[in-house]
Order: structure tokens, then sequence, then C-alpha cells
């Protein structure tokens, strides 16, 4: 089935759009708001961001917006915890990062799709062997990975800069690793959105790439566990005291 013209203006106007949307960042300021927000995991206020980077809360207000307007950022507005009734304040406009996707590849690519044909074609119900060659995989993939977080954390490093380099690693790859009370856990999926459709051929990939990973780094006392969420990675990371 041919192309339509209107088919192809929109999508051109769609790229031209991503473009843009990207340029965005090309500004440090706003590119280093935009990097905060998505590190606190959450709605990150205006004093906040602006305190954190040390620049004017005028400012900050400025290229958050900007982010908004163009659907990188969504945001509310809310009141600060514990104020209620007529002399709690106007309520402060909060912002987080959106699920808004942004990819753009000099001449067209499109792994995406690739990988969901792929997915597709496994199957809901993977033959044992095929599900074994996946996660072997993945599992010397993780490995390789480690091997890059080994020679980031230098000779003979401690058990803290093994996990430091470690979690850097996996910052690199999109994983977005937050630590809380000896947990680790993966904000984000970097595989999401074929995962979405495929979770019993990616989530189990996913799973031995992360182990592969920490068996190739050599910290001792690392328990992994895998759990489908909705926005962040299946794969949590305990350590042990």
């Amino acid at each position: 089935m041919l192309r339509s013209e209107a088919s192809d203006s929109a999508e051109r106007a769609d790229f031209d759009r991503d473009l843009e949307r990207l340029a965005l960042m090309g500004d440090p300021v706003r590119r280093a708001l935009y990097r905060h927000v998505v590190e606190q995991g959450d709605y990150v206020g205006r004093d906040g961001a602006a305190a954190a980077l040390g620049i004017a809360r005028s400012l900050a207000a400025f290229h958050l917006d900007k982010l908004a307007d163009e659907g990188l950022l969504e945001f509310v507005y809310r009141r600060p915890e514990g104020r209620t009734g007529p002399g709690a304040g106007r309520p402060a406009k909060l912002y987080r990062r959106s699920g808004r996707e942004l990819a753009i590849s000099l001449p067209h690519r499109d792994y995406q799709l690739l990988a969901e044909l792929l997915a597709g074609a496994l199957g809901p119900d993977l033959p044992p062997d095929v599900g074994l060659r996946l996660t072997d995989a993945a599992r010397r993939t993780g490995a390789a990975l480690a091997v890059e977080a080994r020679r980031l954390a230098a000779w003979r490093p401690s058990r803290r800069r093994l996990v430091e380099a470690g979690l850097e690693v996996l910052r690199r790859q999109g994983f977005e690793p937050r630590s809380c009370d000896g947990q680790v856990t993966l904000r984000n999926c970097p595989f999401q959105a074929v995962a979405f459709a495929h979770r019993s051929v990616v989530c189990p990939m996913n799973r031995g790439l992360i182990e592969g990973f920490v068996e190739g780094l050599r910290v001792r006392g690392v328990t992994v566990t895998c759990q489908p969420s909705g926005d962040g990675c299946c794969v949590t990371l305990r350590f042990d005291s």
C-alpha cells in the first residue's frame, strides 16, 4: 500500500518536532535542570531545583516551564505538606519527568521495531532451550558491563568503590539506579517499549543481564530479584550490610 502525501507530511512534521525538543537540551542550564528532576524520582519544586543548581529561582522556573511546554516534564500544583486552609499559601508548581520518549536517528533506523518483531516471533511460551540461550547471552553482556565497571573502579578497589562504579555503569545504560536502605531500585527500564508487550521474553533476559553483571562485578552479599512493575525496571538489587 502506497503512503499518502498527508502521511509523509505528518511524519516529517513529527520528526521536525522531535528535533526541536532535543534542541532544547543544548542549553547547559536546561540540561542540568532536566537531569536534576530525573535524579530525584519524584516531583521537584522551583525553589529546590534552583538551590540544587545554584541559580536564580526565576531562571529555574523559565527553563522548567520550557521543558514542560515541550512535554519533556509534567507538572502539578500542590501545597507544601502540612499546610491547609486559607493561610496555607498558593499551591506550588512541581515538576517530574514525563513518559514521553525521544529518539532521533540519522539516517532513520528503527531498532525498536526490530526488537518487537523478534520478541513477537519468540512468543509468550519460549521453548526451554531458546529461553536458556537468551539468558546466557544476556548474562555474557552483563559480565562485559561488569568489566567496564571494574575498570572504572581502578586497581584493587574497595567494596564501596566497586558498588559505586557498578551503579555508574548501570546509570550509563539508562537504568537510573537509586539506592535507599541497602536496596537499589532501577527506576527506568531501557527496554520498556518492548517489555510492555513482551514481558515473558524481555524480563527474564533483563534479569539475566543484571545477574551476569553482579557476578562479574564480584561484590559479595548482593541479591537480585525480579518483579514486573510499572514504569521502572523489573529488577531490584539488595546489598547485605
